[in-house]
C-alpha cells in the first residue's frame, strides 16, 4: 500500500527526557489523523518529527518516495500553534509574503488561499486586529498557498469560540475531501472525532491504545 509517511522506532531524547518512545505506525494518503493526549504527551514532537523541523535521536522516518521529511518541506504544510504571522501586515500582505518563498512551486494566489479559508480578500485590517478564529483562518491559508499535500496542524481549534471551532472543522473536513492527507493535534476529542479516520493516543511520549 502506498503510503505519505512511514515512522519506525522513532524516539526524541532531549538529554535524558524522552519526548518521544519508540514510534511506529504509518499514514496513509486521503485520511484524517487526530493525535490526542495530554500536555506534555508528545503531540506536538510528533508533528514536528513529520514535518522536518526536528531529527529523531532514533529510528527512521520517511515521506512519500521514502525520503526524509526535511527533504520534502515544499509537500508539507505545518500550522504551528502559534500563527507564524506578522501581526503589523494585512492578511493579503502576509500571503503575498509567504508566497514569494515559493517560487519555484506552482501556488494558490493570495486571493484564492484567504478565499478558500472563508477570508475577506479585500480586508484592510493588519492580523493584530484579527479575532483569533480569523487568526487561525489566516494561519491555514498561509499553509494552503504552497499547495502541500501533506498537512500537519498543531491545536487547529485552540482557544477559539465553538462558532469558529466548527468552521475551521468544515476546513479541515474539505482539505481531507480534495485528496490531501491531514495530522492534527487536539485536546478537543468530540470536536475532531467526526472528521477523522484514525484516533492516535500518546501518553508520555509513547502510542497508547
Amino acid at each position: 500500500m502506498t503510503t505519505v509517511a512511514q515512522l519506525e522506532n522513532v524516539s526524541k531524547l532531549y538529554g535524558t527526557f524522552a519526548a518521544l518512545r519508540k514510534i511506529t505506525f504509518q499514514i496513509e494518503p486521503a485520511r484524517c489523523y487526530v493525535l490526542l493526549g495530554e500536555n506534555g504527551a508528545g503531540k506536538s514532537t510528533l508533528l514536528r518529527a513529520l514535518g522536518g523541523l526536528i531529527r529523531p535521536t532514533y529510528g527512521n522516518i520517511k515521506v512519500f518516495e521514502g525520503i526524509r521529511p526535511d527533504q520534502a518541506r515544499g509537500r508539507i504544510g505545518y500550522m504551528s500553534h502559534a500563527p507564524m504571522l506578522y501581526d503589523q501586515l494585512t492578511g493579503m500582505e502576509n500571503l503575498h509574503y509567504f508566497a514569494s518563498l515559493y517560487q519555484q512551486r506552482e501556488c494558490l494566489t493570495p486571493h484564492q488561499a484567504l478565499t478558500a479559508v472563508g477570508l475577506d480578500p479585500e480586508l484592510n485590517r493588519t492580523i493584530s486586529q484579527y479575532s483569533q478564529g480569523m487568526r487561525q483562518r489566516a494561519s491555514l491559508a498561509r499553509v494552503l498557498i504552497s499547495q502541500p499535500e501533506l498537512l500537519l496542524l498543531d491545536e487547529p481549534f485552540s482557544n477559539m469560540d465553538i462558532d469558529s471551532a466548527h468552521q475551521m472543522l468544515a476546513l479541515v473536513q474539505r482539505i481531507r475531501e480534495q485528496g490531501r492527507t491531514v495530522v492534527l493535534t487536539t485536546h478537543q476529542r468530540d470536536l475532531a472525532e467526526p472528521i477523522s479516520d484514525y484516533l492516535v493516543f500518546l501518553r508520555a511520549g509513547a502510542l497508547h491504545s
